[in-house]
């Protein structure tokens, strides 16, 4: 039996061991020679537009909107695609994954579901865990014994393309100091979809962990998405947001009950809702010029 145990052991050991150098296999390495005709460095060195500062004074009017960016609609393929890192450009979920893990310039948050206020930080072991999970019901046969099988745990990890939307809190509100009526976005936070133990699709969603958006502007700046037409002229991360390139729908509004719109609306009902906030944004705008 200990012998048994040893073999198991061993046999866990080295699968892990495989699994990680096929990761690092699969890493995008750099190149021998130049990918292009000319080195990129604008995308490189740039740096988030500042914002314009903003007293409390000069606010008289704000709301707080929470948004849906569903994936799967075209114009928001940039944030989704690609969905294996290649040598210029990451999915927005890599983007954030590898600024969390790796170089610890972005912090998560947990509790999204419930809470988000970026109040419970999570650690880089959180953060894995919560990313990497281990089937231990898997089995392979015993290479020590044809025609037996062992236990064989199999990595599964959540990656970019198991992400297929966004929820992001916003804030609009207008500067009476330069007579425009701005918005900011406080936060994001990935969603994926729930399955059943089959992996059978359940049609719910399960929020991974809240961003501080600011924080992340610096890292967003930096990375290229794919623009139509130009390869030389790309946006960033960075510029989707700033320029709201990217289509959304309302499933929350700042309001006294603190609860979001599938909690008194449902079907075709809900989604008028949802319009029904916007375009009181939008009417509000339009009051406020109108002579």
């Amino acid at each position: 039996m200990k012998k048994v145990k040893i073999l198991l052991t061993l046999f866990v050991v080295a699968f892990a061991a495989l699994t990680s150098y096929a990761q690092e296999v699969l890493a995008p390495k750099p190149p021998k020679y130049p990918d292009g005709v000319y080195t990129k460095e604008n995308t490189r060195t740039r740096r988030a537009i500042p914002y314009t500062h903003l007293r409390e004074a000069d606010v008289m009017w704000s709301k707080r909107v929470w948004r849906v960016i569903d994936l799967r609609e075209k114009i928001n393929h940039p944030l989704y695609y690609p969905d294996q890192i290649i040598l210029d450009r990451k999915s927005l979920f890599d983007v954030i994954k590898d600024a969390a893990l790796k170089d610890g310039t972005i912090t998560c948050f947990d509790q999204p579901g419930i809470d988000d206020e970026f109040r419970y930080e999570m650690t880089k072991s959180e953060i894995d865990k919560l990313l990497v999970s281990w089937d231990s019901t898997a089995t392979a046969e015993d290479p020590n014994n044809p025609g037996t099988y062992i236990s064989a745990p199999v990595k599964n990890e959540i990656a970019s393309i198991s992400v297929w939307k966004y929820w992001v809190k916003e804030d609009w509100f207008f500067d009476k100091q330069r007579s425009v009526l701005d918005v900011r976005i406080i936060g994001l936070c990935p969603l994926v979809e729930k399955k059943t133990e089959t992996g059978e699709s359940t049609g719910a969603d399960k929020a991974l962990f809240w961003v501080y958006f600011p924080e992340c502007r610096p890292v967003f700046a930096n990375q290229e998405v794919y623009m139509r037409h130009n390869d030389a002229e790309r946006r960033t991360f960075e510029d989707i947001f700033w320029k709201r390139m990217f289509s959304s729908y309302v499933r929350k509004e700042s309001n006294v009950y603190n609860r979001s719109i599938v909690e008194y609306k449902t079907g075709l009902d809900a989604l008028l809702e949802s319009e029904r906030i916007k375009n009181d944004v939008f009417i509000y705008e339009h009051d406020l010029f109108h002579f």
